[in-house]
Parts: C-alpha cells; structure tokens; sequence
C-alpha cells in the first residue's frame, strides 16, 4: 500500500527551502515523499536528496526511486537527530537545506495498527520506530499516577490530567490497558461528565498526543536537531520547520531567536560587548500557515505552522 500522507504547504516549503541546482538538500520526515517531490526538480541536475524517517513503513514505501530527474538519493530509516552521522557515512561535511515535517501522518492515524489513532481498536503501541522498546502501553500500565499527570500535562496540555491518570490507574487494576480502545473509554468516563460537551475535539485528543510524544521523544529530539543546526548548515543554508501544537512551535521559535541573537550582554548595555555572533537569520517574523482551501482539502493542515532560518 502507498504511503499514504498529503504534504503541507508544499509551496511555502519550496519558496522558504529555495533548492537550487547541485544542492544537498534533507528532508528529516520523507513519509510518503510529498514535500521531496517538489524538491528534487530544484536540486536536479547533479543535487543530493537525503531522506530519514523513523518509520519502517514509510521507508518501504517511498515513492522516489523512479522519479525520472538526475539526482542522487539516500534514504536512512532513523532519527533526524543522527543526522550527523548520516552525513559522516556519506562523507558530505554541511548540507543546503534541511526540512522538518513534525507530527503524525494520516497513513500512522488509519492504516499503521499501532493505535495511534483513539477511533480504532488497535495495540496500544504508538512507536513511530518500532524498533524502539517503550510502547504506549508500557507508559500506561507502568508509570505511576504522578509520571502519567506530568505527561498528559506536559505535553498534551491536558486540563483533566489528574482525573484522568487516577481512572487509568484504578481501571489497570482489573486488567491490563492493552488497546486504544480501552485508554480511549477510560479517558471518556472521566471527561465527558466533566466538560467535553464544550470541547471542540475529542476527549482522548490531548491525552492521545501527550503519550505519542512521550514515546517518540518528540520535543527532545526536535531540541536537539535544532541545537545542531548551525553546524550542518553552509552559508546561506535554510531550516524549514513545520509544527502542529504548540509546543512544537514553541520550541522553534524560541530557539530560532537564541541562534538569531545570542548576545548575554544585560538589556541596558548601550552596545554588545560579549561578542557572541548570531549564527541564523530568521525568515518567516510570524509562522506561516496554510490557506482555507488547503484546509478545506486537507484538514489535517488546519494547525500547521511553518517557520524557516537562514545560516548567516
């Protein structure tokens, strides 16, 4: 089956990224290769397109291969974060471009039967990289009622955290949360007398995303790739960056304006004198977001948030 995913913004993603002929150009999340289709007629003839994706599917299912454009392609089945060492088994030093397409796709949502998605009646599994050895389940019926409150706070911004860990505690008492099913009924016990009727999505959305992101160590390794940037980038290089919650989005921002303007000097020094360069040039002031008729096509775009930087 065809990795099924519709890219974001691919226009935006193309003006921002500006491939050009002969460029290295990476895209950290391939997924079914939407955004990289439009890249490789830029870099063509004679570019390098590297593409990373922790998941197996998307690594088998790719459709590149044949694209008729000279050019030529890596694939890695991995982390972004080892882009580094990615770029050491191909001896290439420093990169063009690098793209960032975050969150989950509608081909994990609906076909991947990890239970990603809480509509469906799956293993509760959530490993974008199953070769990994934490599954949402573990993080369920193991983490104490405390761990699993920081989580569903922490990174899903769920209001109901603590109602909500103390059922999936009392429920794995009787038995073992195996599906996403169960976890989905259990969060909806809780929060649908409490106030779901004014929630504009459903009760188990923010817990749902909260533990995905644990699993994966999403923001971790969103902090990490971005920490690094300055180093594989060449001069003149860019980072597309495309979120979809706000702690993403937060991350990016705040450290594409630390790379921007690192200056330590205290607010009322008339003039910097710590010296400290800044090593990016934000592009986009404000993050860029799609339009009401690639919403309207693609509703999985609705929260898309797209920020770019150029390596000075």
């Amino acid at each position: 089956m065809p990795y099924q995913h519709v890219p974001v913004m691919t226009k935006e993603v193309i003006f921002h990224l500006n491939p050009k002929a002969g460029q290295i150009i990476v895209d950290g999340t391939l997924g079914g290769g939407g955004h990289a289709k439009e890249i490789i007629p830029g870099i063509a003839p004679n570019g390098i397109l590297i593409g990373i994706d922790l998941d197996q599917d998307a690594i088998e299912h790719h459709q590149l291969a044949d694209h008729p454009n000279s050019f030529q392609f890596h694939l890695f089945q991995g982390n972004f974060i080892h882009l580094p060492d990615y770029l050491k088994k191909l001896n290439i030093p420093k990169v063009n471009g690098i793209l960032l397409d975050l969150g989950i796709s509608f081909h994990q949502l609906e076909f991947s039967g990890r239970g990603f998605s809480f509509r469906k009646d799956e293993p509760l599994d959530m490993r974008m990289d199953i070769r990994e050895s934490v599954r949402a389940e573990d993080l369920v019926n193991d983490l104490d009622e405390k761990a699993l409150v920081n989580i569903f706070r922490e990174y899903g911004e769920e209001r109901y955290s603590r109602p909500i860990a103390k059922q999936i505690v009392k429920s794995r008492k009787k038995e073992r949360i195996q599906s996403s099913r169960q976890l989905s009924e259990i969060i909806t016990s809780v929060v649908r007398p409490a106030g779901a009727a004014s929630r504009r999505i459903h009760p188990a959305t923010r817990v749902f995303m909260a533990l995905r992101i644990a699993v994966n160590r999403e923001l971790e390794n969103l902090a990490t790739l971005l920490d690094r940037v300055p180093d594989l980038l060449t001069s003149g290089g860019r980072l597309c960056v495309i979120s979809f919650h706000s702690l993403e989005d937060r991350i990016v921002k705040k450290r594409f304006k630390a790379l921007e303007k690192p200056c330590t000097c205290p607010p009322d020094f008339p003039t910097c004198v710590c010296g400290r360069l800044g090593s990016l040039r934000i592009l986009t002031k404000k993050p860029i977001r799609p339009g009401p008729e690639e919403i309207r096509t693609n509703p999985m775009a609705r929260s898309a948030k797209l920020r770019a930087a150029e390596r000075r």
